[in-house]
């Protein structure tokens, strides 16, 4: 030891010059050094008074014996020492970072854990601007515990950051890196220790890390971008690990605060609290980067086939991002079921379920600002699964590519078209109709556009494509309402519409009318007519009628005569069995109850008996069993109209013929008709008398009621039309033929045409010959009155410039003379004197204008 002079003046020992000050000062710094990291007590006196002050406040917190923890008094010295001092801030914690180093090295964990828990409490008490110098070893003490191969060091590094995460700090920090961090801990969660306790422990540390680096720079505009896909590709991963070991427990409500204490340590409640807070701080342009993980996990996982954990997933993200960035996770997932349209029917069944669910949770307007790219993905992919069916491969180039089986493909579509009427009914009613017009429109449709782009499937792919577009359409039309039938359903989709109902194949048939029915249902009368029957009393179902609106009554002045004629040619149709009749009860109904006013009341009537009149038509080649089914739907919706007309002529005379029926013949009533097993004979009798209902006598008790006489004594004739023709043809050249005929019988010259020539390669020369010479002609003749413009005398030219004058006053003095004359009256007309006939005035208060120009 080097001896020390000190001088007592005013009694403060100061202390002297050394007389050799080089060599005994650093021996003095290497005793120091040894001995630096002893507690206080075991130092001497001399050398310990040579120490820095917040060493030594630093080494006072250390007892002697590491069980006995943190000394407290002495930390409150350290911590009232780092808050009066805060320069000395960054000092102290590099000390502590070098003890705790060597702690570790020598395995001395007592003293680190008492070094982290001093740590701990300086970080909560000191918020200034040094405490940045104080982080940077803060972190440097918590990355030497993640790299330690104990578990014990790891939990506890990673319990100090997470503490540190919970601090806002004051001041920003422009270097401070959280990569490694991010690393470690993603690790952690994928922990494999052999010991299971232990194994969760780690794990449940390493989700608990990676929430804090999220809490601690997801707001932070200054710090690492934690949402750069470098960060994403390793947290999410590690999120959906643990989430999947627990998939046993199914996600139950949007957060899941009323788990149990038990629940709440397990990791994959921790987890999916975790992915929540991620999510929920996810902006608008990180809501990519958060996704795109989650598709690669369940695709490198072959997690989509299974479909529960899938659900899952995207139902914590849909809960869990804002509403408003709802339609970001349906484009992802359509773009991803692009990205797999060659994958098996079960990864895309999977990713189409997803969207189902997600489309269900989402607000209304989630399909966002592309709605028809929405549904225009959905269908291109149920083409594809019809094209994949029908050629048995992913690729028509080479068959047999990959085994593809149907049933699974079945599944697919099936899924498609839930998801397509789940997606539908998110939106609008102007945004379905859009929809529904495009859907249809995607339709190969008889005589428009016979067949769409195909990989080759032919006729049967376009049935196919029909059944199912047709089916999606069905599935738009569930949760469709709207006020305005004039609106919601143009020409341009009830024709093509209607077009189907004249098709031969049954199950289009069918699906047309269960559509139709669905538009026109808007009180939900529906499930009241599921079945055909006879019922006594109509008040017990209750049913909801609605006055007759304005525009309802201008659609059906519009449309009632195509509804009648397709209702009346699908009763014709022989292929026709129990669910159309039944579906054609229901859409009789509704128009009676939703669309009727007086008009359509009697033309209804009309059509009811029509029906009559065809199942006793000895030209038409009906079955048996379709005959006794149309008189029953007849008879039945005649008991319905009588009820809702509320006349009790009309009513008693229904009422009589169905109690003849039902002691003589009852097969032709619904109860014996539409059952598992029909009671109907081999053969049909003529059938006459009190068993049929009479129009004469409708007309007569519906005549006294007011109704329309003429019209109701009026048998209804349907009037066939090309479109009845047009719908019956399969093949490309016969519709093609069909429109050119109808085209040259619709023309207006037509009777100046002679008949169609034959049409030959000389007789196209000729054509192009003559359009020749007819243009040298034109040409000639403008010559010609040029000339003859230049060269002329004035007076030849004024005479006939005034012959042409002469000519259009004439027609003008013809036309001034119609117009100016008093119109015509509905009373009839007069004579004059000399024999010609004029029309009598009469003032226009007094004419009677037809119905259609009065409002």
């Amino acid at each position: 030891m080097t001896e020390l002079f000190v001088s007592v003046k005013a009694g403060i020992l100061m202390p002297m010059a050394v007389l050799e000050p080089v060599a005994p000062r650093r021996l003095a710094l290497d005793c120091r050094t040894l001995l630096d990291h002893r507690p206080s007590r075991g130092v001497c006196g001399c050398c310990g008074a040579l120490r820095p002050r917040y060493k030594r406040l630093v080494d006072n917190i250390f007892p002697e014996d590491p069980e006995d923890g943190l000394v407290k008094a002495n930390m409150e010295k350290l911590t009232f020492y780092a808050l009066s001092a805060p320069e000395k801030l960054d000092r102290i914690g590099a000390y502590l970072s070098e003890r705790l180093s060597r702690d570790v090295a020598r395995h001395r964990y007592g003293y680190v854990c008492i070094a982290m828990e001093a740590l701990d409490q300086l970080l909560m008490a000191c918020h200034c601007q040094s405490i940045n110098l104080f982080v940077e070893s803060f972190l440097k003490m918590v990355r030497k515990l993640l790299e330690a191969d104990k578990p014990n060091l790891q939990i506890l590094g990673t319990n100090s950051f997470v503490k540190f995460a919970n601090i806002e700090e004051d001041t920003p920090s422009y270097h401070r890196s959280y990569d490694f961090f991010v690393s470690r801990f993603s690790e952690m969660c994928h922990s494999s220790y052999e010991d299971p306790d232990i194994r969760t422990k780690i794990r449940m540390a390493g989700i608990k890390g990676l929430q804090g680096v999220v809490r601690k720079t997801v707001n932070d505009e200054l710090q690492a971008n934690i949402w750069e896909p470098q960060h994403m590709d390793k947290i999410v991963p590690s999120l959906l690990f643990n989430l999947q070991s627990g998939e046993g427990t199914e996600s139950r409500s949007p957060s899941p605060l009323q788990a149990s204490e038990k629940e709440k340590e397990s990791p994959a409640e921790l987890t999916e609290r975790c992915f929540r807070e991620l999510l929920g701080r996810a902006a608008y342009g990180n809501i990519k980067n958060a996704v795109t993980p989650v598709l690669m996990h369940l695709d490198n996982h072959s997690l989509w086939e299974g479909k529960t954990f899938a659900v899952r997933c995207f139902k914590i993200i849909m809960y869990s991002i804002q509403s408003q960035h709802s339609h970001l996770v349906i484009q992802q997932l359509l773009g991803h079921l692009d990205a797999n349209s060659k994958s098996s029917a079960t990864v895309r069944a999977g990713i189409v379920e997803v969207l189902l669910e997600a489309a269900a949770i989402a607000a209304s307007g989630s399909v966002g600002p592309t709605v028809l790219e929405v549904f225009n993905t959905l269908l291109r992919h149920l083409r594809l699964s019809v094209d994949y069916e029908l050629t048995g491969s992913y690729d028509c180039n080479n068959i047999g590519n990959k085994i593809i089986k149907e049933h699974e493909e079945r599944q697919l579509q099936e899924a498609v078209i839930r998801t397509i009427g789940s997606f539908a009914n998110t939106l609008p009613t102007y945004q379905c109709s859009e929809v529904m017009l495009f859907i249809m429109g995607k339709i190969p449709i008889p005589g428009l556009h016979p067949t769409l782009p195909s990989t080759g499937s032919g006729t049967e792919g376009n049935r196919m494509i029909q059944v199912m577009l047709l089916k999606s359409l069905r599935q738009v039309t569930c949760g469709f309402q709207t006020t305005n039938m004039l609106t919601a359903l143009p020409n341009s989709f009830l024709d093509p519409l209607l077009s189907f109902a004249l098709l031969e194949d049954a199950e289009i048939r069918l699906l047309v009318l269960e559509i139709l029915v669905s538009l026109i249902d808007r009180h939900d009368n529906l499930p009241k007519f599921s079945t055909i029957s006879i019922i006594s009393d109509i008040s017990v179902l209750k049913l909801k009628v609605d006055k007759c609106s304005r525009q309802d009554n201008l659609f059906m002045k519009k449309h009632a005569q195509h509804l009648y004629r397709h209702i009346y040619l699908c009763c014709k149709e022989q292929s026709s069995v129990q669910p159309h009749f039944e579906k054609l009860y229901s859409l009789l109904a509704l128009i009676s109850m939703e669309l009727a006013n007086e008009e359509v009341v009697v033309d209804m009537i009309r059509v009811a008996l029509a029906l009559q009149d065809l199942a006793l038509s000895s030209e038409e080649t009906l079955p048996v069993y379709n005959r006794c089914a149309v008189h029953a739907l007849s008879a039945a919706y005649l008991n319905l109209i009588s009820q809702l007309t509320t006349v009790p002529a009309f009513c008693q005379h229904v009422h009589e013929v169905i109690e003849m029926r039902q002691k003589d013949i009852h097969y032709l009533l619904p109860e014996d008709v539409f059952i598992e097993n029909p009671k109907i004979p081999k053969t049909l009798e003529k059938l006459e008398g009190d068993v049929l209902f009479q129009q004469v006598k409708i007309t007569e008790v519906l005549g006294g009621s007011g109704y329309n006489t003429e019209r109701l004594a009026t048998p209804y004739v349907p009037q066939f039309t090309d479109e009845d023709r047009l719908s019956k043809r399969k093949s490309i050249g016969e519709t093609i033929s069909l429109q050119v005929e109808v085209e040259s019988r619709n023309s207006p010259e037509k009777e100046e045409r002679t008949p169609a020539e034959e049409i030959t390669f000389e007789t196209l020369k000729n054509a192009i010959v003559d359009s020749v010479g007819v243009e040298e002609q034109e040409k000639e003749r403008r010559r010609q009155v040029v000339e003859k413009f230049q060269k002329a005398p004035f007076e030849e030219i004024a005479a006939h410039c005034g012959a042409r004058a002469t000519m259009l006053q004439s027609k003008l003095n013809q036309i001034f003379e119609i117009t100016i004359r008093p119109p015509p009256s509905p009373s009839g007309t007069i004579t004059s004197s000399y024999g010609q006939t004029q029309s009598r005035s009469v003032p226009v208060y007094e004419m009677k204008f037809p119905d259609l120009c009065v409002y």
